[in-house]
């Protein structure tokens, strides 16, 4: 069978390639995707001769080109919404007084408990559409509103199910310790014990998880709490990652380092110590603008404690129907540029390169560099500023998936 070589040619591209200064930019360049992986990403005046013969060629028109953007932290499958919630905030109640009136997690619990599969399907399919609309090729989905057993794998399992609908990479993140129901209300290891450790153990049987999450804060889980889920995420050879530092500093940072994990995410309150622990362990530190903008919080992460100390910095939309229902990752960047002050190779490395080494796939997507999956956008811009810079414009004019 004929190799499939297509050709992108007069093209700008935004590489991301860490051995490139920068956005590891490329003028008159071209791209070689060969089934569905890229065989040449540089110079069009270096791109080899062989390549050049039965070849697709299509001419980019000096349209830039970037890796396919990475939503690496997402709560999408959900039922319902919280617009209720949003109101009650507007009239002065906190996110801890919403919680522990029983609304905020739990109340999405129910809702999604009463929701079959296909439900959870059908009502997420538009999120997801707007998100690929925008050009993210690449997007975690997390459990976490089920809190038994068979719902938490009925939510991963519609999140699996979305990849066979539309052309995008999914990874699926286990959070049944996310929230204690009202059942278990008072009893955090007896949840854990009962429902989080054999869920997560019938997830990763069914094959439906690729790493583990749980939230570690006063109104969730302690970190000697997490530490078991961990310890059991562990023993079956999954990643962890971690909601940490969010509303309080419960070390959380430096737990998730601890246990070599992806990314710790949220981080408003954390610490130098966790800082360094984060960077040790090559741990992302993955900010969510929408819910700090969603919530109104003042308490920012400490980006510059992550540059001081070489920690890499992710951005996603962190989509839920609570405290971030956003589903645009264009959105966030320029939030994370005007609400956190990231440049804007910060916020481009933070959805691309950054977001993919936050889910441990770094080794074929996030850059444009040869080997990788052929996930890359091609947008209608003078620059790449322009990513960060507009509000409410979607500047897409072609995404393609696995050369697609």
């Amino acid at each position: 069978m004929a190799t499939a070589v297509r050709i992108w040619t007069n093209a700008r591209l935004a590489t991301l390639d860490p051995k490139r200064p920068g956005l590891g930019i490329v003028e008159e360049a071209a791209l070689v995707v060969r089934d569905g992986c890229i065989a040449y990403a540089g110079p069009a005046a270096d791109l080899p001769t062989t390549l050049l013969t039965s070849s697709d060629l299509f001419d980019c028109e000096g349209r830039w080109i970037t890796p396919g953007l990475i939503d690496c932290h997402t709560h999408l499958v959900h039922a319902g919404n919280r617009a209720n919630e949003f109101e009650m905030r507007l009239a002065g109640a906190s996110y801890d007084e919403i919680a522990r009136a029983g609304g905020g997690i739990v109340s999405s619990v129910r809702q999604v408990r009463a929701a079959s599969e296909d439900d959870l399907v059908q009502e997420t399919l538009p999120r997801l559409d707007a998100l690929l609309a925008e050009g993210v090729t690449t997007i975690e989905i997390k459990s976490g509103y089920g809190l038994t057993v068979d719902d938490e794998l009925k939510m991963l399992r519609a999140a699996r199910r979305l990849a066979a609908l539309r052309r995008v990479s999914i990874t699926t993140t286990y959070l049944g310790a996310h929230a204690t129901p009202a059942d278990y209300r008072g009893r955090n290891r007896d949840f854990i014990h009962d429902v989080v450790i054999p869920g997560l153990r019938a997830a990763h049987a069914e094959g439906l998880i690729d790493a583990v999450d749980g939230f570690c804060e006063g109104i969730a889980f302690s970190p000697d709490e997490i530490r078991l889920v961990f310890d059991a995420a562990r023993a079956l050879g999954l990643p962890v990652k971690l909601h940490a530092d969010q509303l309080s500093n419960l070390s959380g940072a430096a737990l998730a380092a601890s246990y070599g994990a992806l990314s710790a995410d949220h981080l408003e309150y954390t610490d130098e110590q966790g800082t360094i622990a984060m960077a040790k362990a090559g741990t992302v530190a993955v900010l969510l603008p929408g819910a700090f903008y969603f919530l109104r919080e003042t308490r920012k992460p400490p980006v510059d404690l992550f540059r001081k100390h070489g920690v890499p910095v992710a951005l996603a939309t962190d989509n839920n129907p609570g405290t971030s229902p956003l589903t645009s990752l264009l959105l966030a960047m320029n939030m994370g540029a005007t609400l956190f002050g990231l440049t804007v190779t910060e916020c481009l490395a933070a959805v691309t390169r950054e977001a993919a080494r936050a889910l441990g796939r770094i080794e074929d997507a996030g850059t444009l560099e040869v080997g990788k999956s052929a996930d890359f956008c091609l947008w209608d811009i003078g620059e790449p500023a322009e990513l960060v810079y507009r509000m409410g414009f979607n500047p897409l004019h072609r995404r393609v998936w696995r050369g697609e």
